[in-house]
Formats: C-alpha cells, structure tokens, sequence
C-alpha cells in the first residue's frame, strides 16, 4: 500500500512520526506531503495541569517527500490528515482541498486525526458524517452538519476514519489498519 500523509510546518510531531513509522513498519509505503519540500518544524502539543487547553512545543524536523502541488490522487491508497496547527493554513489551500476531495470521489479511505479533521471541514466531507476530533474542533464539524461523537477515541464512517488526538492512537490506528486490510 501507498499512503500519502498530508501535514506541513505546525504539524504535531508524534502523530506524523508515529504514522510514519506505524505504516513503514507494516510493510507500506507512506509519503509526506507539504507545501514544499523542505524539511519541516514539528510541534509537539501536550496537556499540562491547571491549564484550560494544550501547550506547544517545538518538536521534531521531518523532511517531506513530495509538495501538495505535485500529488496526484491516482498514486496513493489513501490519505492520512495530521493534527498540530498546520491544518490551520493547509485548508486555505486549494490545492489541498481539491486533493482531499478526490481521495473522496475515488472512493479511498482518508484518515484525519486531531485539528486534521479542520481539512475534511473544509473540504465539506463531514456533513451527515460520524465525526470524532479534537474537543474544541467540535463546533467546526457540527456547524457543518457533521455529528460530533465525543465518547470515542476513533470513529469510522464509510471510508473516512477519525481521531481525537495523539492519545487516541491506539484505537484510531486499529481502525486504520482494518481499513488497510479491506484494501487488500
């Protein structure tokens, strides 16, 4: 399988590395894409006590492979959607949507964890959609007609598979690699 994973500066650190690693470990072939090639400043977000929402840390560098602008849907099994900031600015970006989008319509499976579901948002994926994510991008995904399911790590509905955050690894990637499996 060929995985493409879609992160950029800002993109949180473990859930790129662990992707990363998860999937070559398995055997598979898994790509990173950005806005450029160039090696990119991760971020690492935590939860520290006392405080009301995450803190940011500099993270670790990874070098992505391929630019956004590049990708050609047809190349990839599916389409993984990382958290951190960057999918802030990636889903202003109509390359991106647009890439997104045709990972849809061919029918692929797109994994989207954390604020990687800001994408799918904007990309207009999660009406009438199952959708968990990070708790303070629930308003985004019910105010575009998706249904927020807060009590679970990971949420699969049809060919879209989401997360909540880098904690919920070990459900989101179970799911995740089930879906590898059907593509088999």
């Amino acid at each position: 399988m060929k995985l493409l994973i879609l992160t950029g500066d800002g993109g949180e650190s473990y859930e790129t590395l662990y992707a990363k690693h998860r999937f070559e470990e398995a055997g598979h072939e898994a790509i990173v894409a950005a806005p450029s090639v160039k090696m990119l400043n991760l971020v690492i977000h935590d939860f520290e006590p006392g405080w009301d929402t995450y803190v940011e840390r500099k993270g670790y560098y990874v070098t992505s492979d391929i630019s956004i602008s590049e990708v050609d849907e047809k190349d990839y099994d599916a389409i993984l959607l990382i958290g951190g900031r960057a999918p802030e600015f990636l889903r202003n970006d109509p390359n991106v949507i647009s890439l997104v989008q045709d990972f849809d319509k061919a029918d692929k499976f797109i994994f989207a964890i954390c604020h990687g579901i800001q994408i799918l948002v904007t990309a207009g994926l999660v009406n009438d959609k199952n959708i968990t994510c990070y708790e303070h991008v629930k308003f985004e995904v019910e105010a575009c007609g998706g249904r927020f399911i807060g009590k679970d790590e990971a949420v699969r509905d049809g060919r879209i598979v989401t997360g909540q955050t880098w904690q919920s690894h070990p459900d989101f990637y179970r799911m995740v690699f089930e879906c590898i499996v059907e593509m088999s």
